[in-house]
This record gives structure tokens, C-alpha cells and sequence, in this order.
């Protein structure tokens, strides 16, 4: 015989439901859906909610990249340059210093993983171009890229490996240096190099072997891009005036 002191919970209908969402606050779309599906919710309204959730998620995941950011560039790393280059060049001796390649990694990358995030390079090359992109990418999965483009580097003796070579070693420190929001510190022996750009010599020294006017506009281009996203006048400057210089000995 049953208990007729006992009670049994009654099934919460559509209406209080919304009654208890409204009074909760702050309901994440993976609460909704929960409770959507605790309540039979038909296909049409669980692939909304699924689809709320994951704008929600990429959205959280964008504003924690940010945060992550500007955690990371409060304290930013120090990047000295450590590597001497000479060497004779058709248009004559070139002499400058850099941050190489392990050094900027050695500074950036740990300063990055302290505050969750990651970085990769994708490389792609055409005949006559080759493109680095930085990909920095949040342990919640928002990604953000930096992509910066060059031709094989053939100043100095080397053989084609090395001209490709050279040029993805030196976009892939450029594209991390410029995904951070970071340049090299100290004054290059080169008198005419940029201290906010990078090493604007190696940029001169591209516009002064262009082979022919499509590359010349191509390289100007991209580095004039990239020196007045530092906001640096005195290399936009140069590499205009080298771009001219070039253009004149073309025609």
C-alpha cells in the first residue's frame, strides 16, 4: 500500500522554465542548452543553442586572446641584436647587426607560453615569392596571423637552398616580431639603419637588387607596409628613396 504521506515532484512545464531562466543570471549558452534538453527541446531550438554556443565560445576565446596580450606586452621581453653581418653586395659593402632567428624565440616564446599562447609559421612560395605567416594561437583557440612576403635572398655568394633559406629565416623573426608588437632593442652599426623598424638594411638591399620594375613595386610595397605599421618615418624615408633610386637605374 502506498505512502499518502509521500509526494511526488512534479514535472516543471515550459513556463516556469523560462520563470527560472529569467531569474538566473548570467546563464551561459551551455546552461540553456542543458536545460533544454532536460526539457525535450525539438532539433530546430538545440541547434540554435548549439550554435549560440559556439559564437559564445570563439568570442570568449577572442577577448581571453586579448587579455593574454596585454598581459603579455606589460612586460615585454628584452631582444638585444646578437649577430654581426658584412658582406660585399653588387652596390657595395653592407654591414649591419640583427636579432637572429633563436635569439627572438628565445625571448618571445617563453613570455608567450606563460600567458597560454602558442605560435606556429605556415610558409608558401610561388616562383618567385615566398610568404611566411606567424600564427598566434590562444589555449582556448582563438588564432590571430601576421603574414609578411619576400623574394629568395641572393646578396652575398649564396646558392639557391640558402637565398630561399635566408628569406624564411628572416620573415619568420620579422612576422613574430610584428604578431607581438615587438622590435629588436639597441642601435644597429649600420648609421643608415632603423632603430624602430627592424633592420631596414636588409629591406634597402632587396629594392636595390630588384630584377625589374614588378618586383621592385612588389618589395617597396611590403616594406613600406610594414615600416609605417611602426609608425617609423625615418624608414619610410629610406625605403622610398631607395625604392626611387632603383627605379631610376630600371629605366
Amino acid at each position: 500500500m502506498p505512502n499518502q504521506n509521500s509526494t511526488s515532484a512534479e514535472p516543471i512545464n515550459g513556463k516556469e522554465t523560462e520563470a527560472i531562466v529569467a531569474l538566473t543570471p548570467a546563464l551561459t549558452p551551455v546552461e540553456l542548452l542543458r536545460i533544454a534538453v532536460s526539457q525535450n527541446a525539438d532539433i530546430d531550438k538545440l541547434t540554435k543553442l548549439m550554435d549560440l554556443q559556439e559564437r559564445w565560445e570563439r568570442n570568449e576565446a577572442r577577448k581571453a586572446f586579448v587579455v593574454a596580450m596585454n598581459a603579455f606586452k606589460s612586460a615585454p621581453p628584452t631582444i638585444s641584436k646578437n649577430k654581426q653581418v658584412s658582406f660585399q653586395s653588387a652596390k657595395g659593402p653592407v654591414d649591419y647587426k640583427h636579432a637572429t632567428l633563436d635569439h627572438v624565440c628565445d625571448a618571445v616564446i617563453g613570455g608567450l607560453s606563460k600567458h597560454g599562447i602558442s605560435h606556429r609559421w605556415k610558409v608558401e612560395q610561388t616562383t618567385e615569392w615566398i610568404t611566411v605567416t606567424c600564427i598566434l594561437t590562444h589555449e582556448l583557440g582563438h588564432s590571430e596571423e601576421t603574414k609578411l612576403m619576400g623574394t629568395p635572398d641572393n646578396s652575398g655568394s649564396k646558392n639557391t637552398i640558402q637565398a630561399i633559406g635566408s628569406t624564411v629565416t628572416y620573415l619568420e623573426r620579422y612576422t613574430l616580431l610584428a604578431a607581438t608588437g615587438l622590435a629588436a632593442a639597441g642601435t644597429d652599426d649600420d648609421a643608415q639603419a632603423s632603430t624602430n623598424f627592424g633592420d631596414v638594411s636588409e629591406r634597402l638591399e632587396w629594392l636595390a637588387n630588384s630584377k625589374d620594375l614588378a618586383e621592385l613595386k612588389q618589395i617597396f610595397a611590403a616594406a613600406y607596409r610594414d615600416a609605417r605599421r611602426f609608425n617609423d618615418q625615418e624608414a619610410m624615408k629610406r625605403i622610398v628613396e631607395a625604392k626611387d633610386k632603383r627605379k631610376r637605374e630600371l629605366r
